[in-house]
């Protein structure tokens, strides 16, 4: 089967909705599906306000409406609700075409953040707008889904599409002694505002806190905090060995719909400690590793007790196997 991937995000960002639809697609081709993209790597760009790695196409109509044309797609998936996705989306209305979504990202909350002027309700009758014509609307977690049924998002056309953290370097990370005092602290991620990095820089805990990503934010927490580590970004083997080093991995997010981030932890035995929230309750709540509080310091402490052999067996549960099944399984041929 030929499918169509619109997404809006893609390489070179480095996230968990890039690193889904990759991992999703390689497994599809593997399997002998053929997998088409469109991207913002195909068009002219702007960086996104207040968010430069991603970036907005401008040229979008009619080359998107041209594309699909061209490629002539069994089935259509819209990953975004961006430009590109905006404008799949309306190309396979006006054309009578069935196509899938999925919801990675709550951008309303994110517009609540960067820009409190523009009323929530006007960004959340936009998401239900968009997603409300897919025949399929794929949604990180159950927590996730009540969300949104909330919202006003159909509940009928919603299937819970789960993530995995068994991929390169995290199948089996090289551990290595890191020169900084134990326990090691790690957040990895981007650094900005909507994933609440200063509840944890803010944590009285003993040991060394160690920072890995990029993001607005960067310069100002380096200031702020002058004796934590920020390492700015990682990739591949050496971001997995980092995981695989450190004791903790801290995530302090309240917005994030999943968190790719916590299943790769544990997939280098490195337990985490979160918030009771959408996605780390989902992983985690009612496990054997379960150390969500909605006190940080002590979901941090409770997770130092973890064992490392209890998060890489917790993990295996996890595919991006079994990512790809669930993606190929409610997709919708023309």
């Amino acid at each position: 089967m030929k499918i169509l991937i619109v997404t809006d995000a893609y390489y070179p960002q480095v996230n968990g909705v890039v690193r889904t639809l990759h991992e999703t697609g390689e497994i599809l081709k593997s399997q002998g599906h053929t997998i088409e993209y469109i991207t913002p790597q195909q068009f002219l760009t702007v960086p996104m306000p207040k968010y430069n790695e991603i970036r907005l196409s401008l040229n979008v109509w009619p080359r998107v409406s041209n594309l699909i044309n061209s490629i002539k797609p069994d089935a259509i998936h819209i990953a975004t609700e961006g430009p590109l996705g905006f404008m799949a989306r309306r190309h396979c209305i006006k054309k009578g075409l069935k196509f899938t979504t999925s919801f990675h990202t709550r951008f309303d909350k994110y517009i609540k953040l960067y820009m409190p002027i523009i009323p929530a309700k006007w960004s959340e009758k936009f998401l239900c707008n968009f997603h409300n014509k897919a025949e399929r609307i794929l949604v990180t977690t159950e927590s996730m889904r009540e969300e949104l049924i909330a919202l006003g998002v159909d509940n009928n056309k919603m299937v819970t599409w789960t993530r995995g953290g068994n991929h390169g370097a995290f199948k089996n990370p090289v551990k290595r002694d890191l020169p900084y005092k134990r326990p090691i602290w790690i957040y990895v991620g981007r650094v900005a505002v909507e994933k609440n990095i200063k509840a944890f820089l803010d944590l009285d805990l003993e040991g060394t806190k160690v920072i890995i990503g990029k993001g607005p934010n960067l310069n100002k927490l380096k200031k702020k905090y002058p004796n934590d580590y920020f390492l700015g970004e990682k990739t591949n083997g050496e971001l997995a060995s980092h995981f695989a080093s450190s004791d903790v991995f801290v995530f302090p997010s309240k917005t994030d719909t999943f968190g790719i981030v916590v299943l790769e932890s544990l997939s280098c035995g490195t337990p985490v400690a979160a918030y009771p929230v959408p996605g780390p309750k989902d992983i985690l709540g009612g496990s054997k590793i379960d150390t969500l509080d909605q006190d940080l310091k002590t979901s941090a402490l409770k997770a130092l007790k973890v064992n490392r052999e209890d998060c890489l067996e917790f993990a295996k549960k996890y595919s991006w196997e079994e990512t790809a099944r669930i993606f190929y399984n409610n997709i919708s041929p023309n």
